[in-house]
């Protein structure tokens, strides 16, 4: 089993164990993910470019920025999986897709 199919069964059972899958509804488990990725958003919208760089963080920075990447991630495994996508499948057609429509110059 692969790493991502391991993170939705452990979603999966989390939110099953806590009753939560009437609430994990694809719409949801979308405004959740947005939500998410605003907040990651927010740690670095008013930092200038070098500010923003990953060289540049201090410990705090980084473990709130690690933090979001996590609640992002987990939000989209478990909006993917409640949606019967493979995320991994789907990325890899959708780079071919692009492939296609940006050819390398």
């Amino acid at each position: 089993m692969s790493e991502v199919a391991d993170l939705a069964d452990r979603l999966r059972s989390f939110a099953a164990a806590r009753g939560w899958e009437r609430f994990h509804t694809p719409k949801n488990l979308l405004m959740a993910l947005a939500g998410e990725v605003g907040e990651l958003n927010a740690e670095l919208q008013w930092s200038s470019e070098a500010e923003a760089e990953p060289q540049a963080w201090d410990d705090e920075l980084r473990a709130r920025v690690t933090d979001e990447v996590a609640d992002v991630l987990i939000y989209l495994a478990r909006f993917a999986d409640v949606c019967g996508i493979d995320m991994i499948d789907a990325a890899h057609a959708k780079i071919r897709r692009n492939e296609t429509r940006y050819p390398p110059s």
